[in-house]
């Protein structure tokens, strides 16, 4: 639009066609270039100071043995940066000590992945019990890979030179470093080196290209605006044509137009440029000046808005863009998780299944339930092994305070929620220093060597720990996690339905499902397994695989304990919003990796769908390509006969499946997800929810 009153503007400035005081265009055309221009200065500007800020604001560094003050661009890799409580970190660092005894700290990454709940990180296992000092001395080799931007993945290794330790290589993940952007909370100091600065860290690698700031409004009016001028240049030809012939064969015996007989070699331009001058009104410069001003205003309106207003935090609504509102105008899907944005992410322990016993059933909390009380006091065998993976198989980090209360920092509410009920049934975790924890179980304190964890991936979908017992040496392998990943792992002669009963239960309840089990293991399996896993896990390629691959081979055989099942409730409103923006015309998408019954009735609370008789749930499913094929073609004719009906109609899909179909039936899925409203996909990964969220950008 602008280059078209530019060109309208530049026409004006030859007095030959125009009739008009070409400032009538000039100004206000100057005037909308002029406050533009300003607000884009003013914007880079504010972004030149922050950065200005950034790269000056000084921070402490040991050089060579010698602690230091620079400045943040200043930073080499190499290089020990030590932080202080509240600080940024100003590059990415990998954690070489801090001031908790346990060795790790906490980070509020919000800058970084949105995420508001603070995350553990740990030291390596060679700089546990370092002191200051000899933090300034220390000398090592990090061997880490190219620069990248995955915030959830760093496989390095570490190799400290004598005398911190003998050589020794130790393999680092993400639990090890600081990134860029985040926050040391809750720790008075922490130190580590820089291995990527600049642009080269993972939040300078995130950052691309700037996108053009078009709204959908302000595209749709430079297309009507080019078909507009398209039509102009039709309508100018034709009276240009048409003026010159008359201009030649009539005009010039006018007595009253005084048309010289010869004219410039530019003369059969000037009647059709005063024609494109005539027809500039099609497109009025005061639509650019009107639409600026109404968007200014309802920005302004955003921000006066009493009912967007948080008393909690005290934070009024703020539109940090004018365009915001006619972009939030022409929303037509949302795509939304379930824990955090559905629901409050404070999760509560309410049911489980030991043995194939549930408790919690009668009276909707398993602490409360007085069979369970008995089983504890009774020290029953299998009760008290599904206590102890609770307490042990997490990477809750124990807090005592001065007054001797314990409390537990945990980056996962599920941990959390299983550790606090842990502690309420009497196996207490108290403490845990380098690689040795504590519990307390009825007063019997309980000591156990953590000889390995093998921490959780959205692939395997399950984290397990291996322990050796103090009081008598034998080791033991402790394992929780998804009943899809953990059932296949159970010994074929124990007999799991009562579990698998009870985990549908709880899923149809709404309640977030962990199975749990146990395996004893020989000294010899355990050493030979362990030469393996201390190989894959310190492989720079491939290493995630590897380490999975050496993992199943541990993972194996497993005693069946039973099931937890663990509420978070939705938050307050959730059920009504959604079903305004549903009558609003606006369809919902639902990524979550719950199991189906649990993801079915979080939708049905969240009014996501319409129960039966009023609403109908399509099922694609299978176990191979040709059965998800007949499914998705099954549904797909379902849901366009049911697109001419009155009728809720809604699909649910599961991970495995929705990877089958986008391989091998993208099109056939996309003209489902065009005629459904409401689309459930459950157990999906975070790289699928990933995926899924680009196909719908590239579908609109």
């Amino acid at each position: 639009m602008n280059k078209y009153f530019l060109l309208i503007a530049c026409l004006q400035l030859w007095s030959l066609i125009t009739p008009v005081n070409p400032a009538s265009t000039w100004g206000p055309l100057i005037f909308i270039f002029a406050v533009s221009a300003t607000k884009e200065a003013w914007d880079d500007y504010n972004r030149y100071i922050s950065d200005k800020q950034a790269n000056e604001k000084n921070v402490w560094v040991v050089k060579k043995g010698i602690k230091t003050r620079i400045q943040a661009q200043d930073i080499r890799v190499g290089d020990i940066v030590w932080l202080r409580e509240n600080d940024e970190v100003p590059c990415d660092l990998v954690l070489l000590g801090t001031s908790e005894s346990q060795g790790v700290c906490f980070l509020e990454t919000a800058a970084l992945d949105g995420e508001t709940d603070l995350k553990t990180r740990v030291i390596p296992p060679p700089c546990a019990g370092l002191t200051p000092d000899l933090l300034h001395k220390i000398k090592g080799v990090i061997e880490c890979p190219c620069p990248d931007k995955d915030i959830r993945r760093f496989d390095a290794n570490l190799r400290l030179f004598p005398p911190f330790i003998d050589n020794d290589l130790c393999p680092l993940t993400i639990k090890n470093t600081l990134l860029q952007s985040c926050y040391l909370r809750n720790t008075e100091w922490a130190c580590g080196v820089a291995v990527y600065t600049g642009n080269e860290t993972k939040l300078g690698m995130t950052r691309g290209l700037p996108e053009p700031k078009l709204t959908a409004v302000d595209a749709m009016i430079d297309k009507l605006t080019g078909a507009i001028f398209l039509f102009q240049l039709v309508v100018v030809v034709i009276l240009g044509v048409a003026g010159n012939v008359w201009k030649s064969s009539e005009a010039r015996k006018k007595w009253y137009v005084q048309y010289p007989k010869e004219g410039p070699w530019y003369d059969f331009i000037v009647i059709p440029l005063r024609f494109e001058l005539l027809c500039s009104i099609m497109i009025p410069i005061s639509i650019k000046v009107s639409l600026d001003l109404v968007k200014s205003l309802y920005a302004k309106f955003i921000d006066w808005d009493l009912h967007m207003y948080d008393e909690k935090s005290d934070t009024p609504a703020h539109a940090a863009n004018t365009g915001i509102n006619e972009d939030l105008g022409q929303v037509e899907y949302i795509l939304t998780d379930k824990t955090g944005t559905l629901t409050e992410n404070m999760m509560v322990f309410r049911r489980c299944c030991i043995n194939g016993v549930c408790y919690g059933n009668e009276s909707g909390d398993a602490l409360k339930d007085s069979d369970l009380a008995r089983a504890i006091a009774n020290k029953v065998p299998e009760v008290v092994k599904f206590l102890t993976v609770m307490a042990i198989c997490n990477t809750v980090v124990p807090i005592k305070s001065a007054s001797g209360s314990i409390s537990y920092k945990s980056q996962s509410q599920d941990e959390d929620a299983l550790v606090n009920a842990a502690s309420c049934l009497h196996m207490v975790l108290t403490s845990k220093t380098g690689n040795f924890l504590d519990m307390n179980f009825n007063g019997l304190v309980l000591r156990y060597e953590i000889l390995d964890t093998l921490e959780f991936t959205s692939d395997r979908k399950c984290m397990s720990v291996v322990v050796r017992d103090c009081q008598n040496g034998r080791i033991m392998l402790l394992s929780k996690g998804a009943d899809e990943a953990i059932f296949p792992c159970i010994s074929s002669e124990q007999q799991v339905r009562p579990v698998v009963e009870a985990v549908e239960h709880f899923a149809q309840l709404g309640l977030r499902t962990l199975c749990l089990a146990w395996r004893d293991l020989k000294e010899d399996e355990y050493r030979d397994w362990s030469i393996m896993y201390k190989e894959a896990s310190s492989s720079l390629i491939d290493r995630e695989w590897k380490v999975a691959e050496v993992c199943q081979q541990l993972e194996h055989n497993l005693e069946l304990l039973g099931a937890t099942a663990i509420e978070d409730r939705l938050q307050d409103g959730v059920p009504e919003t959604i079903e305004t923006l549903r009558k609003a015309g606006i369809n919902f998408w639902m990524l979550t990796g719950d199991k189906q019954n649990t993801a079915i009735q979080i939708a049905l609370l969240c009014n996501f769908i319409s129960p039966e008789p009023e609403g109908q749930l399509l099922l694609i499913q299978g176990k191979n390509l040709d059965e998800v094929s007949r499914s998705l073609e099954r549904v797909l004719l379902t849901m366009r006969i049911s697109s001419t009906e009155h009728k809720d109609v809604a699909f649910i899909v599961d991970g495995w499946t929705l990877e089958i179909i986008l391989k091998h039936h993208y099109e056939a899925f996309t003209d489902l997800a065009m005629l459904s409203r409401t689309a459930i996909c459950c157990r999906v990964t975070p790289s699928q929810k990933a995926q899924n969220t680009g196909h719908w950008r590239w579908w609109k």
